[in-house]
């Protein structure tokens, strides 16, 4: 019984269904634009919304080794940190918008629509894959605990958004460019009065990361809406 618990999905079919649904539409119609535009730059939306669904399959992972009870183990920590060094571009794609180029006529709202498109889809993925590691972290520490971690991880992905979108810093630096990346890291952190951005930014990601968090939080939780019978 607790074999056949722990090899099921942590997450129910109807939102993956759909997020998929929803990420092979936005690729259809990337395709779409590409064709009309004959600029193959559009593919950085679906690339990034891929990078955006690893965070997901990691804190699967993870959770499932939580359920074995193998939450000790080195393979539960390696996706748990897996999945924290690739969390950051799940919210990243919102700065994306930074292509839309901010001009009249049909173009410009198709580029919006697209971009908001992946972008939503990206920070829903990244959303439940949160949910997953904190459930983890409230199971073995608490509740409490569990609402730190949240505020701890959208603190740190408000810093990864900056090292990726300002400093063109990838997750998987870490391991391929690490003394490159330190040194960068490094260098801002030595003078950060010269480079306000290099605490603004991640301030200002951090918290949009956490209320969008703590909005789908309450969505989730609502209680289920019955009909009722109106009484005078």
């Amino acid at each position: 019984m607790n074999d056949r618990r722990s090899l099921s999905s942590p997450i129910p079919a109807v939102p993956l269904m759909a997020l998929l649904l929803v990420s092979f539409a936005g690729a259809a119609l990337t395709a779409c634009r590409i064709r009309w535009s004959h600029d193959w730059d559009y593919l950085y939306l679906p690339w990034n919304l891929f990078l955006a669904w690893l965070p997901l399959l990691f804190a699967s992972v993870a959770h499932r080794h939580h359920q074995r009870g193998g939450w000790r183990s080195w393979k539960f920590f390696s996706f748990a940190s897996l999945w924290l060094l690739f969390f950051p571009n799940a919210p990243y794609i919102f700065t994306d918008l930074i292509h839309v180029r901010s001009r009249f006529g049909g173009a410009f709202w198709a580029d919006l629509c697209l971009v908001l498109l992946f972008a939503f889809t990206g920070f829903l993925v990244g959303f439940i894959s949160l949910y997953l590691m904190q459930s983890i972290v409230a199971e073995r520490l608490g509740r409490a605990a569990s609402w730190l971690f949240i505020v701890a991880t959208a603190a740190a992905s408000g810093f990864g958004i900056y090292l990726g979108r300002v400093l063109r810093w990838n997750s998987w630096d870490v391991v391929v460019h690490p003394i490159g990346l330190c040194y960068s890291i490094g260098r801002l952190a030595a003078h950060p009065r010269a480079n306000p951005a290099f605490v603004l930014f991640p301030a200002l990601f951090a918290t949009f990361v956490l209320l969008g968090y703590l909005m789908l939080y309450a969505l989730t939780h609502l209680p289920v809406l019955r009909s009722q019978k109106i009484e005078p």
